[in-house]
């Protein structure tokens, strides 16, 4: 086994029902996607919207937790910051940005 490879980060995040789950990691590569047959009847686009948006926060909350991981290693905040890398004060902007989706990057957003 390779000891310099890392490995994944990921979080779950869920719609206030409970009813549509998504497993990310912190790169925004959804892993996991658990929707209740119901979710189905509010048609395809309103699913999509809910999944990407779930997926988007499932990323950053990765992310927030790799940060955290990083931090505890020793890697100083400051270089975190240059990184990117979000932190916890992060999360609100996520659910005022318009649509609820965030900014954070995510596989979905890059070019091909």
């Amino acid at each position: 086994m390779d000891t310099n490879q890392s490995i994944p980060v990921t979080a779950t995040a869920q719609n206030a029902a409970g009813t549509i789950r998504v497993r990310a990691t912190d790169e925004g590569l959804p892993i996991d996607l658990r929707i209740d047959p119901r979710e189905l009847r509010f048609g395809a686009a309103q699913l999509a919207e809910a999944i990407v948006a779930l997926n988007r926060r499932a990323a950053l909350d990765a992310a927030i937790l790799r940060r955290e991981q990083l931090s505890a290693q020793g890697v100083p905040s400051d270089v975190l910051d240059r990184m990117g890398m979000p932190t916890r004060d992060d999360l609100p902007d996520l659910e005022h940005d318009e649509g609820g989706y965030g900014t954070h990057p995510t596989w979905m957003h890059r070019p091909l």
